[in-house]
């Protein structure tokens, strides 16, 4: 099916005088893994919830899959992972899946098939038939994905599914969500793990008191703050840190920072710097992680 994954054309969301989200707009390709970032309070849950209906917006159009936000035929073709997700203590994780299963209308057979190929996918097949009393809080969000996926969904919405993972449980969630992706699903992620999102997000949409105030392609947003870095041999004399500084440049100590799409304007600060017998110590092409841009996006609107 052609056409994006998610289409908000306008979602707004207000709680007596307070508004969660003020217009928001954006749009998430089919087949992506879409990252949406923000701190806390921006109101990230607030959008997936109103996606999903499980809160109903002031006022939203928009499309998913195709049809329009709140179609039920289509939420039928959509999984999810809440933040904090609660299930009943005395469950075993196969039961969560099962119950899952049910939920969304899964036939026995087709459920227990489902069910034990997820608990290899997530990895829980040992623990499967231990209850969620005895889980750990990774353990739970494995099984948390795995019932989000026991419908087969086109679309996957997490909300924070590596909180409190520890860091080898981060990387088979990233290498899930990954494998998602390769199926041709859509994962629309929440985090507050900016370095997480910018290893196996396409696009991301960062989110500030209700607005959108950045988006776009990852790869994109980072190499448009591309730059060079020169580490010298204890600090650079003053007099030449003046002249670099007058070319622009950014020197701090040993570090000469400057910005540029190709090593093409690195070429003179090297003979500069051999001329005045300053001695390289590295060379490096550096860009902005998703973590400064989000910084540099939110402090802005905030001074704004």
């Amino acid at each position: 099916m052609d056409g994006p994954a998610v289409e908000i054309e306008y979602l707004r969301k207000r709680y007596g005088g307070f508004e969660a989200l003020a217009g928001v707009s954006l749009t998430v390709p089919r087949g992506t893994v879409f990252g949406l970032l923000g701190p806390n309070g921006a109101g990230k849950s607030t959008m997936v919830k109103s996606l999903l209906t499980i809160i109903r917006p002031t006022e939203c159009r928009g499309r998913m899959l195709g049809k329009p936000i709140g179609d039920r035929a289509t939420l039928g073709k959509v999984g999810y992972l809440p933040e904090h997700a609660r299930f009943p203590e005395h469950l075993t994780g196969r039961q969560v899946i099962g119950f899952s299963a049910g939920l969304a209308g899964v036939g026995v057979e087709e459920t227990r098939r489902r069910t034990q190929a997820l608990l290899a996918r997530v990895g829980m097949k040992e623990w499967a038939d231990r209850k969620l009393s005895t889980y750990s809080k990774g353990m739970r969000q494995r099984i948390g994905i795995a019932q989000a996926l026991v419908n087969e969904p086109e679309i996957v919405f997490l909300d924070e599914p590596t909180d409190g993972v520890d860091p080898e449980g981060r990387i088979e969630i990233r290498k899930m969500i990954e494998s998602l992706r390769e199926e041709g699903r859509t994962v629309f992620v929440n985090s507050h793990l900016l370095g997480e999102v910018e290893q196996v997000a396409d696009e991301v949409a960062i989110l500030s008191k209700g607005r959108v105030i950045e988006s776009g392609k990852v790869a994109m947003l980072t190499r448009l703050a591309k730059r060079f870095e020169i580490r010298t041999v204890g600090p650079v004399p003053p007099a030449l840190r003046q002249v670099l500084e007058r070319g622009g440049m950014r020197v701090a100590g040993d570090c000469i920072s400057l910005d540029a799409e190709d090593a093409a304007p690195v070429q003179p600060v090297i003979d500069q710097l051999r001329s005045s017998g300053v001695a390289i110590r590295e060379l490096r092409e550096a860009k902005d992680s998703l973590e400064d841009i989000f910084l540099r996006a939110v402090q802005g609107k905030e001074a704004a």
